[in-house]
Formats: structure tokens, sequence, C-alpha cells
């Protein structure tokens, strides 16, 4: 059964109760990540997740994860580049627990000096262990060489130049200006009695002041480009796609169709090409990320850097494949098979259910049913698909992104895009 209620002040409680377990996931869903950040604030949002594990005026860094880990929950958080989430994971008697630890995180943290400085040296840590791993920060070069100078563009973590600029000034601001129940969505999934949730929910962020959110974004350009970054490494990392669609578009179902046969898995189109019959790869894949105006598709692959023009050829190739002769109906309904039984099975974990509601909730103001996502992939035909990648895959809007020792003049593209 699903359940919304909006509190006087804004808070949105979405909510789901799971016959059978004995567990209930709650998540503090709060409508801001690195997008919102101005340059200079590049991170801070990232920084404000690590500061709320820190300290408030109840509770210091190690009781706040003793109070949840001692009765056998999870608690976690992340930062996207829309939204941050804090969830918590635990036994039905342990609700009022878990939410009075998150509101007391998300509204009573006291963002002490002496933690920003220790977290910016553990932010700058992670920044230093990302770009020790190229099969990660490919994926971050891509974004900056399509979205140059947009938000979207930019790593959720930050640089280490604007990690220097952030101070508590600045935190604080950001902190106050995005932190507030009108911007707040709470859901919950598992075992617990809906009315009782509610009540709980409603007495303990009820008195908190509304607050009054502007959250103004701008559509990246798309900026189809080569860039090659060069390292001495063993392998080149290659990430190479096109503008996507955003999460309102009702093409982000056909694109996952596309996307499970492209480079979804290991019986992908691509994976059977360029690593099965070619052994040129060790990894490749596809994915798309949707955001609320725009969207990315990108191919990775990793491979010694005289293959690099040999993958990029044959993934073209694969690309054409499906432009010019479409998909077999076998490839559909296998595609349509895979994205069922993966939404299905994300049924069986509270803290999915979870993570669905309050998704959902943030993007369309309402809940999209599994039935409802199931409807419009089931009525995708193999003509839907190859009208939709014709479209899709436009060789003038092609970005290509290298990172490994090679330069750019070492390679030869397989289509024509402005080489800057």
């Amino acid at each position: 059964m699903y359940y919304k209620d909006v509190l006087d002040n804004g808070v949105t409680i979405v909510a789901e109760e799971v016959p059978g377990v004995h567990s209930v996931a709650v998540g503090f869903w709060v409508k801001t990540g690195s997008r919102l950040e101005e340059p200079e604030e590049a991170g801070v949002s990232h920084l404000i997740e690590h500061l709320l594990f820190k300290g408030t005026a109840k509770r210091e860094a190690k009781q706040i994860a003793e109070a949840i880990e001692e009765v056998g929950g999870q608690l976690n958080a992340f930062t996207s580049k829309e939204y941050t989430c804090y969830f918590v994971r635990v036994l039905e008697e342990h609700l009022p627990l878990a939410v009075d630890v998150l509101s007391d995180m998300l509204f009573n943290s006291l963002f002490r000096e002496q933690d920003l400085d220790r977290e910016k040296n553990v932010v700058a840590e992670e920044i230093s262990m990302y770009e020790d791993t190229p099969d990660d920060i490919i994926h971050d070069y891509f974004s900056q060489t399509m979205w140059d100078g947009h938000p979207l563009g930019r790593p959720i973590i930050g640089t280490m130049d604007s990690l220097s600029r952030i101070d508590r000034d600045r935190l604080l601001s950001f902190y106050k200006r995005h932190y507030c129940p009108s911007n707040l969505v709470v859901a919950l999934a598992g075992r617990f009695e809906h009315r009782e949730a509610v009540d709980l929910l409603e007495s303990t962020l009820a008195s908190l002041p509304a607050g009054k959110i502007e959250n103004r974004i701008t559509p990246p350009q798309n900026r189809a480009a080569v860039k090659s970054y060069y390292r001495d490494l063993e392998q080149v990392q290659i990430c190479m796609g096109v503008p996507g669609v955003s999460l309102y578009d009702e093409n982000v179902y056909c694109l996952q169709i596309i996307n499970n046969i492209l480079g979804g898995g290991a019986s992908s189109r691509l994976f059977q090409r360029v690593r099965e019959e070619r052994a040129l790869v060790y990894a490749i894949y596809s994915y798309y990320l949707a955001f609320l105006d725009s969207g990315l598709f990108t191919i990775y692959a990793g491979t010694n850097p005289a293959n690099c023009q040999e993958v990029l050829d044959l993934s073209w190739e694969q690309i054409q494949a499906i432009k010019e002769f479409g998909i077999s109906k076998k490839e559909l309904i296998r595609a349509k098979t895979q994205v069922r039984g993966g939404l299905l099975l994300s049924q069986e974990s509270v803290l999915q259910r979870m993570h669905r509601l309050g998704k959902s909730e943030l993007v369309y103001n309402r809940f999209i049913t599994i039935e409802e996502i199931l409807k419009k992939i089931n009525a995708l035909t193999e003509e839907d698909v190859q009208s939709f990648a014709r479209e899709l895959f436009d060789p003038e809007q092609m970005t290509i992104t290298v990172l490994g020792p090679l330069t750019k003049d070492k390679i030869r593209y397989p289509f024509a895009v402005s080489r800057t």
C-alpha cells in the first residue's frame, strides 16, 4: 500500500508498506546536489553530506554511528548531481530511533571548524584516490568534455582547488539555502504502521520553519568534441557517447532497451563482438544518465593502446548496425524480460523500494509504479527502437574522451566531429 502525506511546513512523506518483512528503510531526501552549486563552491553538497555525520548538539560522531549499529541497523548517505539522500534501515521497532538520528543529523549538526578542516582532508584523499583510478575518473572527464562550463559537467566531489575555497561561512550559506522542510522528502518502505509513522515524523519535523527555496536550473549546452588526456598508463580508457534524454522524456524507456541490447551485460552486442569475438578488452559496457532537463548515453571501454582505434571502430559499427538494420524480435523480447526481471527483483529489497519512492516523488511529484513502467516498456516495438536509435546516435553530436598514453592526433576517429 502506497501513501503520501504533506506536513504544514512542506515536508512530503511517501511510504509503502511491505508485508512479510521485519525491517523498514527510511530516507531523508534533500532536493539539492552538485548542479546547484556555484563554481566557487563546487563540492560543497558532498562536503555537507560528510559533515552531517560529525556531531550534533545531542550526539558526537561516534554516538551517531553507534546509535544505529548497536540495534543491527545500517546508516549511510550519498550525494548526486540533483539530490542528496541520508538513509537508515532498521527493524520495525527501531523506526523512532532512525527518525530521531536522521532528523538530528540534518537539522542539528554543529559544523564545527575543526570538523570541517578534517573532512576537507578526507575529501582531498577521496579526490586523490579517484584521480588514481583511471576507469573511474574517465567518466568525469567525459562529462566535462560534453558539458564544459556547466555544473552537470563538474565532478560531484569537487576539485582540490574548489575544496580549498570552501570555508565555514560558504558551507553554511549553501546549507541554509537548501536544507529546509519545503525541500525535503521523507521516504519509508518496509514494515511499519502508516498513521504511527506519520505522527512520529510530524512530531519530529513539524516545528521546523518551512523555508523558501528557489532552485533555478538551466540545461547544459551539448558540445560535440574529442579530447585526449595524456597519462602514462598500461591501458587507454575510452568514453564515447551522445546527449541522451531527460527524466521527463518518454524515450527514456526506449533508451533502456537500447542500452540493454548494445552494452547492458555479457550478452550485449558490444560485449560479444569486442570482448568475446575479438578479445580486445576486459571491460566494455554502455550506460545512460537521465537528469531533470538533459541526459547522456555513454559507451566505456578499457584496452591496450594498440587496440584503441579498433575498439572505437567496432563500437561505432555496432551503433550503425542498430541504426541501419534495427534489432531482432528475439533481442527485444530478451531486453524486455531483463528489464522486467531487474525491476521485480529490486522489489525484494526495502532499501531499493525506498529509493524508488524518494526519487519518484522528487522528480515526478508522484509515485510511478513498476506496472506503469512495464506497460510502457512492453508497448515498444522493434521499429520504435530503431527510429529512436537513428535520432539518438547523431555523429555530429558524438563526444569522445580518451585517457592514457595516446594523444588525439594518434587516433583516427570513425566520424566527423569538431576536434577541440
